[in-house]
This record gives structure tokens, C-alpha cells and sequence, in this order.
């Protein structure tokens, strides 16, 4: 799959590799953006004690 990715971006290795830069970038902002509050309000309210 990797090399498919690889394969399917344009330009020389230096391009290639800012654009995975700019991809992984993307993808991080949109799971801490969306993903991550919505699984958290899914999850619910997590009550953790340590010792009584």
C-alpha cells in the first residue's frame, strides 16, 4: 500500500516527501479536530480513583 502511495505522487523524492509531510499534518488536525471529541462524548464520563 505504502509503495502504491509512493508511486501515485508527483514529482522528485524531495516533493514527495513534503507532500506526505502536509498529508500526516492534515490527518493529525482532523483526528484531534473531529474524531477524538466525538469518540470522547461516545465514551462517556470515565471516574478513576487511586486508593480510598
Amino acid at each position: 500500500m505504502y509503495a502504491a502511495l509512493w508511486r501515485a505522487l508527483p514529482g522528485p523524492v524531495w516533493v514527495r516527501i513534503l507532500i506526505l509531510i502536509v498529508l500526516i499534518a492534515i490527518v493529525l488536525y482532523a483526528l484531534v479536530t473531529w474524531v477524538f471529541p466525538w469518540v470522547d462524548a461516545l465514551l462517556g464520563d470515565q471516574e478513576g480513583t487511586v486508593g480510598t
